[in-house]
């Protein structure tokens, strides 16, 4: 009875964790302040210092570090070694500017508020390292971790995440305490590098071959036991080295990236990954001390308040200085001003080695745990008071301005680029205008010069040449901006040629009713030339599958000339050649002779027309 009642509390405890997240979150969201606010406002709740219905918040926040540990590791499914050496000049350049710019101000600010020298230090280096979870989670619901400013911010985390090792070596050399770890400390060095190599051969030369052959095995929980069984054991292997878990679970990631198991690994982690970060945040909610709060709420919220604005104001600062545009420095600055989870291991490391004292610990979790509940508050509250109007950064980009050229192409993707070849190729003059500063960056990297400008505006058609342009060719796929264009084109410029770029059989209609000179159906030519293919595939002879696709054209021009004359698409309905018995079937092909009748009752066969 006894056991079963014990059974009966834990699972008590286990409904009040998932109805407080499945109550608040919810709630948070419609209110628009995110989800990581209503964890921490859960767990504030049903803590010790709410409901009081969980006493141990220390025991729940270190089984829930596993959702962070997973987050990371999803994070390398989506890094290639490549990618990651790619950005070797954010990890190691922006970050230890950023850190060490950091630590330096912060430390100051603490020494003003009257900490001990050692104490001011640990502060300062605790709350540098910021929340991964809080960012990550935050970038991922804005969709921003595959950008590149995402990225930068990606490669911050990750060398802060490094900095936790000497940090915890340098608190250990700043205890007052006598040493008598000896050899010790070398030997932890050596099991660290041991670890870390284990962990490097063991994702190059048998996660694949393991995976494989559970694939083959075509066991679907077993897959998921593995996968669980990688990111758990790569974080086991660095806690037991002294590095970190979250590290480890990255690294495993990222030697897991290139396989053909990526997808399915990160399908199998994701559900796992959601609840234990979900939990992580209700333990840092349920670990922040009201008590200690109250006692010495002056320094707290003072400490908080200037400790976040010297960190950010830092970051931006930095950020500026690397030639980030304003809007990317501001939202880094913004979204990085809070303390995180590795603060707690450090001001632990620090308290039990005598650094610091047992209430300057409480004191300083408290501001890290603050810290990391007002960024929500924080971001939501920039975002609406100091909107970012300075746009991306239009370093490099030349805007549209007294050009001239015989063909104005509006719209550089992928349709733009193709088209342009005819015309380049026998050196036709163009001029090719389009929004997409990214695009326009990477087409200069191959020997294109694209103009920043938006072609619905006719202060910027002008501004292309338009007025003596012999033909303009609309390529975007936007279809409403398309319209627009076309309808400015013929008004003030009638001598140009007009090309569009229709997206479906819709448009092309309303394109013709507007009085362009030429228009195609984005996916038509290239649908017909895969009709043909497929049809040699199957043993066509050429010539017949060349006849056949012609036809093909031949009763769409039909049908569209239908369409046109009576204003509705679906008047060509009759030509479509469907799957099904149509009422009057259509050949693909003119029969090569005439149908007989053979029905006569003179038993004579009689001619017709088929």
């Amino acid at each position: 009875m006894a056991v079963e009642s014990a059974m009966g509390d834990q699972l008590v405890r286990v409904v009040a964790l998932l109805g407080a997240a499945v109550v608040m979150v919810p709630l948070f969201r419609r209110l628009g302040l995110g989800s990581v606010l209503g964890y921490l406002a859960a767990g504030l709740l049903i803590g010790p210092f709410g409901l009081g219905w969980f006493s141990d918040p220390q025991a729940i926040l270190h089984v829930a570090e596993l959702g962070v540990v997973m987050f990371l590791f999803v994070i390398g499914l989506e890094m290639r070694p490549s990618h990651l050496w790619s950005l070797r000049g954010e990890i190691f350049g922006l970050g230890s500017l950023q850190i060490g710019t950091c630590i330096a101000v912060l430390t100051a600010v603490a020494l003003l508020f009257g900490l001990p020298g050692k104490a001011a230090f640990i502060g300062a280096a605790g709350f540098v390292l910021t929340s991964t979870a809080i960012v990550m989670q935050l970038l991922s619901e804005r969709g921003d971790i595959a950008l590149p400013r995402g990225q930068k911010i990606v490669s911050i985390l990750l060398f802060e995440d490094l900095l936790i090792v000497p940090l915890l070596a340098l608190v250990a050399f700043m205890s007052p305490l006598p040493d008598t770890a000896g050899d010790g400390r070398w030997l932890g060095v050596l099991t660290a590098i041991a670890a870390l190599a284990g962990l490097v051969a063991a994702g190059i030369w048998l996660l694949n071959p393991l995976f494989r052959l559970l694939a083959a095995a075509k066991a679907r929980e077993v897959m998921t036991a593995a996968a669980l069984l990688v990111v758990l054991g790569s974080a086991l292997l660095m806690d037991v080295g002294g590095l970190s878990m979250a590290m480890g679970a990255f690294l495993a990631g990222v030697l897991l990236s290139e396989s053909t198991f990526r997808h399915q690994l990160e399908a199998d982690i994701e559900p796992f990954r959601g609840i234990l970060l979900g939990l992580f945040f209700l333990a840092v909610g349920m670990a922040l001390d009201l008590r200690v709060v109250a006692s010495n709420a002056g320094l707290i919220l003072s400490l908080v308040a200037a400790l976040m604005l010297a960190k950010g104001l830092c970051i931006y600062a930095v950020a500026r200085v690397m030639r980030s545009p304003h809007g990317e420095a501001l939202d880094r600055a913004v979204l990085m001003a809070q303390g995180g989870e590795f603060a707690f291991v450090l001001f632990a490391a620090a308290a039990a080695t005598g650094v610091i004292d047992a209430r300057t610990n409480a004191n300083l979790t408290a501001v890290v745990v603050l810290s990391m509940a007002f960024t929500p508050l924080v971001v939501l509250a920039v975002r609406r008071l100091l909107p970012d109007r300075s746009g991306p950064s239009m370093e490099g980009i030349d805007e549209a301005q007294g050009l001239s050229g015989s063909v104005l192409i509006i719209g550089f993707g992928r349709f733009g680029q193709v088209m342009s070849q005819s015309l380049l190729a026998r050196d036709v003059d163009v001029t090719i205008i389009d929004t997409d500063i990214e695009m326009i960056r990477s087409a200069g990297e191959f020997g294109f010069k694209v103009y920043y400008g938006d072609g619905t505006r006719l202060d910027v058609l002008h501004a292309c040449g338009a007025d003596k342009a012999r033909a303009i060719a609309v390529c975007i796929d936007d279809r409403a901006a398309a319209n627009r264009i076309v309808e400015l084109c013929r008004g003030e410029f009638s001598r140009a040629r007009l090309l569009v770029r229709a997206f479906d059989r819709e448009h092309a209609l309303e394109l013709v009713a507007l009085g362009v000179d030429y228009h195609i159906r984005e996916t038509f030519e290239s649908a017909v030339l895969f009709g043909r293919a497929a049809l040699e595939e199957l043993g066509v002879d050429a010539d017949e599958a060349q006849s056949v696709s012609e036809e093909v054209r031949r009763l769409d021009a039909e049908r569209f000339t239908l369409e046109v004359a009576a204003g509705d698409v679906r008047a060509g309905r009759p030509l479509i050649i469907g799957n099904t018995a149509p009422a009057t079937p259509t050949p693909f092909t003119t029969p090569r002779r005439e149908s007989q009748r053979l029905d006569r009752a003179d038993g004579r066969a009689e001619a017709t027309d088929a």
